[in-house]
């Protein structure tokens, strides 16, 4: 599994489709189609391009919260927030192949993600973003770090856990000593703050 995932951006079809071109055209590998308060038939046409543009870059292509929208369009799977449909249900719908992934802010969400069976979890927020409404309590370091140390303590196998929420370049290597395995982004990319190639080098990838 790859271990960054850019999160799309974007107000509009047209600023969304450039911005999966751009990261795509940098080496991302992995898109999750995120437009929320989206018209749907432009949502499920953004889709259907997004999921045309990752087959051509062999990249893989996740589409946040519509499990029938990505069942009818072929995508690669899912990402469900704590308040969108089941895990259980997406994975009727998807079957056992897709990979479906789920959001966690706490504990007690990371152990329900792993029980519901999710293929990786985004647990954040890191740290304050714009790019999200409702915004969950701010992790911090230390938050991640507890997370990971309550698991050990449990003698749980520490699943493939991304961290979400404002990353940014120099956050990579200490994510990744305290046992984070990935990291989605959005602004980091989308804003050329960092490039792809950097934040592959700070994954080891």
């Amino acid at each position: 599994m790859e271990k960054l995932q850019y999160i799309s951006q974007g107000f509009t079809i047209e600023d969304q489709e450039l911005n999966i071109r751009k990261a795509l055209d940098n080496g991302v590998k992995w898109i999750q189609v995120r437009w929320k308060n989206a018209p749907e038939n432009e949502f499920i046409k953004l889709c259907e391009i997004s999921k045309k543009l990752c087959s051509d870059n062999q990249a893989v292509c996740i589409i946040n919260d519509h499990v029938q929208i990505a069942k009818d369009i072929g995508a690669d799977g899912v990402h469900l927030g704590l308040n969108d449909q089941s895990i259980e249900i997406a994975r009727q719908v998807l079957g056992k192949d897709k990979i479906i992934g789920g959001t966690a802010n706490t504990l007690s969400d990371v152990l329900q993600r792993m029980n519901e069976g999710c293929d990786y979890i985004g647990l954040g927020p890191l740290r304050f973003t714009s790019t999200k409404e409702k915004l969950s309590p701010i992790l911090g370091f230390e938050g991640y770090e507890n997370i990971i140390q309550d698991l050990k303590n449990q003698s749980l196998e520490v699943p493939k856990i991304f961290a979400i929420g404002g990353v940014v370049l120099n956050d990579i290597e200490l994510l990744q000593q305290i046992g984070i395995y990935g990291v989605a982004v959005s602004g980091l990319i989308t804003n050329e703050t960092a490039t792809v190639h950097e934040i592959k080098l700070a994954l080891h990838e």
